[in-house]
């Protein structure tokens, strides 16, 4: 259906007939701000967007899946093996040992659970710091289990000189002897308790570090939650600054 328009008022007032466009008072042509030309102005926009770099949607979306593979980095762990029983457990074997075989059997567990400990790095990565001091124990553990082990030799060789002289009645230096090994035993106890004792401050360590790690990632994961609705926030208003502004809808012109 046409439309008409009106220029003037009154007896002289001139009627436009219809047609199939609209025309204005000055007798031109369609509106430029007719929905075809919005139309164009949108894919215009669009074209160019394109052109420029990634959508706001693809943005929205980029911004996302980086706050959520920050908040997946500092994830706080829930593995709660506890990693510092081993070298405790080594130790007490070592501790127990009376002879070269058993101490050869607590550095050979000492051994195998460093082994079991590496694969366990790469399967917690989490724990990798609580794990690798676990390690550390572990090979001083192997390391002192090899002295122990030359000083049984070393006690074994006084016992035999002890006995000789014993046989020899050789009664002074049997019993210098004899003190001298009761000596160095007792030293070697009181060492291999303070491995002990060494190995219990240690875990107690690693576990407060562990836990003061575990507070920090919760602060930070807090921290990147909150700011995650930011990033969104942020994009949306680029988006709104980066809209065309709507056209306004055409009207019939009346010239008084």
């Amino acid at each position: 259906m046409g439309s008409f328009s009106i220029s003037g008022t009154g007896p002289s007032a001139v009627w436009y007939g219809c047609g199939p466009q609209k025309q204005t008072a000055s007798g031109q042509g369609p509106s430029p701000d007719g929905p075809s030309a919005q139309t164009d102005s949108w894919q215009t926009y669009s074209s160019r967007q394109e052109e420029k770099g990634p959508s706001i949607a693809e943005m929205l979306k980029q911004a996302r899946e980086k706050a959520a593979e920050a908040r997946e980095r500092l994830k706080v762990p829930k593995n709660s093996a506890r990693y510092g029983d081993a070298p405790m457990m080594a130790y007490a074997r070592l501790a127990r040992a009376k002879s070269k075989p058993e101490v050869s059997a607590a550095t050979g567990y000492a051994r195998r659970q460093i082994a079991q400990l590496k694969t366990a790095m790469r399967q917690d990565p989490e724990n990798a710091e609580r794990i690798r001091a676990a390690i550390n124990q572990l090979q001083k553990a192997v390391s002192r289990g090899n002295k122990k082990k030359k000083d049984l030799d070393r006690e074994k060789l006084m016992e035999s000189r002890r006995a000789r002289a014993q046989r020899e009645e050789n009664l002074r230096k049997a019993q210098h002897l004899k003190l001298e090994l009761r000596r160095r035993q007792a030293m070697r106890a009181i060492r291999e308790s303070g491995y002990l004792r060494e190995a219990d401050v240690d875990n107690k360590l690693q576990d407060h570090l562990a836990a003061t790690r575990m507070e920090l990632r919760a602060q930070a994961q807090g921290l990147a939650a909150a700011a995650a609705p930011s990033v969104e926030a942020a994009v949306q208003q680029y988006a709104a600054q980066a809209a065309p502004a709507p056209a306004e809808t055409a009207g019939i012109d009346v010239q008084a």
